[in-house]
């Protein structure tokens, strides 16, 4: 179970930094992109079990340091910035702490198995009936 990203918030921090992109003069006064960083291995929410499995998921987006970081640019506003950031950092987490249902093997019933025989003899005629005769 996953704690909410309102629990995380002690553990996290933001950097804020002029964003790059279209938004006129803002772009150039307002500090708008925010930057998050997260410590996994210093997260005192998770268990151990959960931190090695959103390692394996995240691994290609941690830091030499152990950081994840995630940025937010796409708003003018600082605020709705670091919102988005926050609402992608728990939908990374809750997408790698996800453990699909193992996949249960089962047999084609006879019905399918008859019209897909079928639909390969109709297939088998059609072709056949473009050939030269011999």
């Amino acid at each position: 179970m996953l704690p909410p990203a309102a629990a995380f918030l002690p553990e996290i921090t933001f950097q804020t930094s002029r964003a790059s992109g279209p938004g006129g003069q803002n772009v150039n006064k307002v500090e708008s992109r925010v930057e998050l960083r997260w410590h996994l291995g210093q997260s005192q929410l998770l268990t151990d079990a959960q931190k090695q499995l959103i390692l394996e998921k995240v691994a290609g987006q941690l830091t030499t340091e152990g950081y994840l970081l995630l940025v937010a640019q796409d708003d003018r506003s600082q605020l709705r910035n670091k919102e988005l950031v926050l609402l992608r950092f728990h939908q990374l987490l809750g997408r790698s702490l996800h453990r699909p249902r193992p996949r249960r093997a089962t047999r084609p019933s006879a019905g399918a198995v008859r019209k897909r025989l079928e639909g390969k003899k109709m297939q088998s005629e059609k072709k056949a009936s473009r050939r030269r005769p011999d």
